[in-house]
C-alpha cells in the first residue's frame, strides 16, 4: 500500500497514514527508481525517511545511484546511517572539513589555536595544511577526514570567530598544499599518537606501545582489513537494532501506593478497614525494616518458618517412594490431607534447614535409611492391610517418570547422549501419517546424529502435538501447572516399549553390544541382563533367555526379514556380526528392555 509516486509528491511528513510513504513492507533488496524524462544536472539530493513508530531505522544501509540515458552509473554513494528525518547528498562530493591543531604552543600567551578553519574540496585523496602567522610559531592544522584537492581546484577558507583573539592570531597567514606521502599519512594520525611518535623510545610512557599497536590493528594493517569491515558492519547492525518490546520490570512503589481495604462478601462496594502486608498469625511474623517482597522472600526460607522446607522434602519423598508423607503434595492447606508421619516430616524439614538446603545430602539421608532399603516384596496379608504402603511397611515399588522410561532404555543400550544444554530435539516416533494443520514446518522431523539420543528432558514439546511415548506414560499436557502426576498402568504402555522405533533401535544397539562382548552365548546373555537390571540372572532366567534366543534364531529362515529386524532403523551391522545372530539377539534385547524390573524400583 505504498505507491512509488508517494516519494515525489512533495509530502515529507514521513507518516504512513498521511500517504507519504513509498515502501513500508520488509523485503529482500528493495529498490525505487525515478525517471526524469531527460538528462538534467543534479546538484544535490535530499531523502526523507519514515518518522512514525521509530521505523526510520529500517533504512540503515542503502545506496543511491545517478544514471545517464544509457543507464551507466555516473555517480553513486552509500550510507549506513538512516536519515532521521532527512539527509542531503551533494553529487559533486563537496563536503565541509573541520581542522584541529596538532600543536598547542599558542596556549602559552593565553590564546586559543585557530581550530575553526573550514574547507570544501572536490575528490577524495589526502592533504595537509600548514598555517603560518606573524608570530614565530608554526601551527599545523590537519583535517578530520581524508580529502584531496584537484590540481586546478580552488580552496576557500572561512574563519569562525570562536575566540576574541582569532582575528589577531590570523591577521596574516599562508596556506600551503602538499602531496608528500609521509606528510599526508602523518596528518591522518590522531594528535596523541603523533605526540607519542615524536618522543624517543626512552621517553615514552609504558602503555605507548600498546596504543600504537591498537591503532595499527584497527586502522592500518592490510591483513586485518576484512575483520575491520566485518566489525564496522556488525557495529552498524547493532546500532540499528531497536527493541520491538520491552521487558516489564516489577518495582516496589515508594510513593502513591494503592490502598487496600477489607471487602465483605456479597457486595464489592461494601468495604471495611484498610489492610496492610502481613502473614497469617499461625506463622512467625515478618521481620525486617519494611514488609516488602524481599522481606517476604527471606521469611519464606527462614529457619523459623518450616513450611517451605516441609513442602520441598515432601516432594523429594514423593519422588523416591511414589507418594508423599502428605499425599496431596500440591495442597498443604485445609483442603489437603494430613501427613501420615507428621513427626518424620517435621524432622526432615528442620534437617533440610540445618544442612543449608543441601538437596543431595537430603536425598542421601533418605535412601540410606532402613525404611527406603526395605524389600518391595509383600505378603497377601500386608497387601490387604496396606495396599498403598501408606505406613511404609515395605520398600517403594515405583515406576519411572515418563521422561526416564526412554532414557533408561537408551542408557542400557549404550545410545544415551551425555550432551547437555542446547535447543530442543526430536527423537524418533511412530509415523502415523498425520500432517500439521498449519503447514509442514510444524511437522515432526526426527533429529539426526547424537541429538536423536538425547535425554527426555530435551525433547521438543507442543501442547497440540506432544511426544506420544511420554504422553502414554502419564506426562502432563502442560496446559496447567502440575505438581503431582497421576500414574496409570495400561496395555498401550506395553505396546509403546515393544514397538516404538526408539525402543526397537535401543534393542538393536543392545544386541550389538552383547554379541561383541563374548563368543559364548551364556556370557552374552548374562552381560545383556546385567546392563538392563544391574544384577546377574538366576539359572531359571538364563535358561529362558537361552531358549528364546535359540528358537528365534532358528525361526529366521528369511534373511531379508532378519536383516530388517537387525538394521532398521539403527543402520548397517558392524563387521563380524551375523545377521541371524543380530536379529535373534535383538528380540532378546527387546524382551529385556520390556521387563517390569526395567521400569519399577523394587
Amino acid at each position: 500500500a505504498g505507491p512509488a509516486k508517494f516519494a515525489i509528491d512533495g509530502n515529507t511528513s514521513g507518516i504512513y497514514t498521511d500517504r507519504s510513504t513509498t515502501h513500508t513492507a520488509l523485503a529482500e533488496d528493495p529498490w525505487w527508481e525515478v525517471d526524469l524524462g531527460t538528462e538534467q544536472p543534479i546538484d544535490s539530493l535530499r531523502l526523507w525517511n519514515r518518522t512514525d513508530n521509530n521505523l526510520h531505522t529500517r533504512l540503515n544501509d542503502f545506496r543511491i545511484e545517478l544514471i545517464d540515458a544509457e543507464r551507466n552509473v555516473v555517480w553513486d554513494t552509500r550510507s549506513t546511517t538512516p536519515p532521521n528525518p532527512s539527509t542531503q547528498f551533494a553529487t559533486d562530493n563537496t563536503q565541509p572539513i573541520k581542522f584541529a591543531s596538532a600543536f598547542a604552543d599558542y596556549h602559552q600567551n593565553g590564546f586559543e589555536p585557530a581550530d575553526a578553519l573550514t574547507g570544501r574540496t572536490g575528490k577524495e585523496d589526502g592533504w595537509a595544511i600548514g598555517g603560518q602567522v606573524s608570530r614565530p610559531h608554526q601551527l599545523l592544522l590537519v583535517p578530520h577526514e581524508t580529502v584531496t584537492v584537484e590540481r586546478d581546484a580552488r580552496l576557500r577558507l572561512t574563519i569562525e570567530q570562536n575566540s576574541p583573539h582569532v582575528n589577531h592570531l590570523l591577521g596574516h597567514f599562508r596556506v600551503s598544499v602538499t602531496q608528500d606521502e609521509h606528510t599526508v599519512r602523518r596528518s591522518q594520525l590522531p594528535s596523541d599518537l603523533v605526540a607519542i611518535l615524536d618522543r624517543p623510545l626512552s621517553d615514552r610512557a609504558d602503555d605507548a606501545a600498546e596504543q600504537l599497536a591498537s591503532y595499527y590493528r584497527e586502522n592500518v594493517a592490510d591483513e586485518l582489513k576484512g575483520e575491520r569491515s566485518q566489525r564496522r558492519q556488525a557495529e552498524a547492525e547493532l546500532k540499528s537494532l531497536t527493541a520491538m518490546t520491552t521487558v516489564p520490570v516489577l518495582r516496589e512503589l515508594t510513593e502513591n501506593r494503592r490502598m487496600t481495604k477489607l471487602q465483605y462478601r456479597g457486595s464489592w462496594q461494601n468495604t471495611g478497614p484498610e489492610v496492610t502486608e502481613g502473614v497469617p498469625a499461625v506463622f512467625p511474623a515478618l521481620t525486617g525494616p519494611s514488609p516488602n517482597r524481599l522481606t517476604f522472600a527471606r521469611w519464606l526460607v527462614s529457619a523459623d518458618n518450616p513450611l517451605t522446607a516441609r513442602v520441598l522434602v515432601n516432594r523429594y519423598w514423593e519422588a523416591l517412594f511414589g507418594r508423599g508423607l502428605v499425599t496431596t503434595s500440591e495442597d498443604f492447606g485445609s483442603q489437603g490431607e494430613l501427613p501420615t508421619h507428621p513427626t518424620l516430616l517435621d524432622w526432615l524439614a528442620t534437617e533440610m534447614i540445618r544442612i543449608g538446603w543441601d538437596r543431595k545430602a537430603l536425598l542421601k539421608t533418605i535412601v540410606m535409611s532402613a525404611t527406603y532399603r526395605q524389600t518391595a516384596r509383600v505378603s497377601s496379608a500386608d497387601l490387604a492391610a496396606d495396599p498403598d504402603n501408606r505406613w511404609l511397611g515395605r520398600g517403594p515399588r515405583v515406576r519411572l517418570s515418563a521422561e526416564m522410561v526412554r532414557d533408561q532404555a537408551l542408557f542400557a543400550s549404550g545410545l544415551l547422549s551425555a550432551k547437555m544444554y542446547g535447543a530442543p530435539v526430536n527423537p524418533p516416533q511412530p509415523s502415523l501419517g498425520l500432517r500439521a494443520a498449519f503447514g509442514s514446518s510444524t511437522d515432526w522431523k526426527t533429529s539426526m546424529g547424537e541429538d536423536r539420543y538425547r535425554r527426555g528432558i530435551y525433547t521438543s514439546w507442543r501442547r497440540s502435538n506432544p511426544y506420544p511415548s511420554m504422553a502414554t506414560f502419564d506426562a502432563p499436557n502442560r496446559e496447567v501447572c502440575t505438581v503431582r502426576r497421576n500414574i496409570t498402568n495400561t496395555p498401550l504402555q506395553s505396546l509403546v516399549t515393544l514397538n516404538d522405533p526408539a525402543y526397537v533401535e535401543a534393542a538393536q544397539s543392545l544386541a550389538r553390544l552383547t554379541l561383541q562382548h563374548s563368543d559364548e552365548l551364556d556370557n552374552q546373555l548374562g552381560y545383556a541382563f546385567r546392563r538392563c537390571l544391574i544384577r546377574p540372572p538366576t539359572e531359571t532366567e538364563l535358561s529362558a533367555l537361552r531358549t528364546l534366543y535359540e528358537d528365534t534364531r532358528a525361526g529366521f529362515t528369511d534373511e531379508a526379514r532378519a536383516t530388517e529386524l537387525a538394521t532398521s532403523p539403527l543402520g548397517e551391522l558392524p563387521d563380524g556380526i551375523q545377521v541371524r545372530d543380530a536379529a535373534a539377539m535383538t528380540v532378546v534385547g527387546n524382551v529385556l528392555l520390556n521387563l517390569d524390573e526395567m521400569f519399577l524400583k523394587r
